[in-house]
């Protein structure tokens, strides 16, 4: 038999948990999904990361779909030299990038000599492996692996190809109200550099700061549905890992 009351109250519950949804995703904590290797080593294509979206304020670009319901942004917090941020890209203000925040308003950023250079000056990076080996895109690369140390006191992971083929680049002076940012895996990622694709960020598109992967697993072994492979496609020791 037709009940009408008992199809109404469930279309009301489940209005009211997407409502609940969108809140929690817009205001507080919204996941994400690593599905390039421009991060590593710090963060892995199958990472699953957890995005505060009160770190910096709110813009239009912290709702889905990016409504404009306002312009600029709302509560705005400044970020930190060395956070890791997902942002809108400029090119389209709707793909989500993740990278690490380098230069900020007035700085200026160049590479000489394969060395990354703030403000004239030279960042530290000490070399911590010669052997390692991470992903550009499908391939395995052999990298050195650094720890850079940005004026701020920020340590992080970094990593290049042996032969440094990125040795040197024009002068970027980060304009007003705008970021730079480069990915961790330097030879491998689309970032600040680029002008034309991703160049400097606005402060409005900024989405959130990255706090901690939830959940990692290796595609490549097998989906999540292959329950028998999980000893060896579950990244258990990524789970709830803080992000530097």
């Amino acid at each position: 038999m037709f009940n009408k009351d008992f199809i109404i109250e469930n279309v009301k519950t489940l209005f009211y948990a997407l409502i609940i949804a969108i809140i929690i995703r817009s205001f507080l904590i919204q996941p994400f999904y690593i599905p390039s290797s421009s991060m590593e080593p710090n963060l892995l294509v199958g990472d699953r990361i957890f995005v505060t979206k009160y770190s910096y304020g709110y813009s239009k670009h912290s709702f889905p779909f990016s409504p404009p319901i306002f312009e600029n942004r709302i509560m705005s917090k400044n970020p930190k030299r060395g956070d890791v941020i997902v942002f809108k890209t400029p090119a389209d203000n709707r793909t989500d990038y993740i990278k690490r925040l380098i230069g900020l308003p007035g700085d200026q950023i160049q590479f000489i000599d394969s060395n990354l250079y703030v403000n004239n000056s030279e960042i530290l990076k000490s070399r911590i492996s010669k052997t390692d080996k991470i992903f550009c895109g499908k391939k395995k690369i052999n990298v050195f692996t650094f720890e850079e140390i940005l004026p701020n006191g920020k340590k992080y992971k970094s990593v290049y190809l042996k032969d440094y083929p990125f040795q040197n680049s024009d002068l970027f002076i980060v304009p007003e109200d705008h970021y730079f940012f480069l990915g961790d895996n330097r030879d491998c990622s689309k970032d600040s550099r680029f002008l034309t694709s991703v160049g400097y960020v606005h402060k409005d598109n900024l989405v959130g700061k990255a706090r901690f992967i939830f959940f990692s697993s290796d595609k490549s072994i097998g989906s999540f549905f292959s329950f028998w492979k999980w000893n060896k496609s579950l990244r258990f020791n990524r789970f709830f890992k803080k992000i530097h």
